[in-house]
């Protein structure tokens, strides 16, 4: 991926999981990539891919199960889990 030089990495890399998302590649409940391979898959440093992990888990797009990864969040409609945010 080119990245274009005045917008930050982490937000580059959020919209391409966020579109991802929104087409199915990652369908709800399924497992967002992790830490380790946003990083190989991006070429971006650790603390960049957790930000992009961060920041989809504040806009609610995913919810994290500890020791198990990152999970993308329930469509519209569906009742909320206890770790839904």
């Amino acid at each position: 991926m080119e990245f274009v030089p005045d917008i930050p990495r982490w937000r580059q890399v959020a919209e391409v999981i966020r579109r991802r998302i929104a087409d199915g590649t990652y369908p709800p409940r399924t497992r967002v990539p992790s830490v380790v391979q946003i990083t190989s898959e991006f070429g971006i440093a650790t603390a960049t891919a957790q930000k992009v992990l961060q920041a989809m888990r504040r806009e609610g797009l995913t919810y994290t199960e500890p020791g198990l990864g990152s999970f993308v969040s329930k469509q519209p409609g569906e009742p909320a889990r206890q770790n839904d945010a």
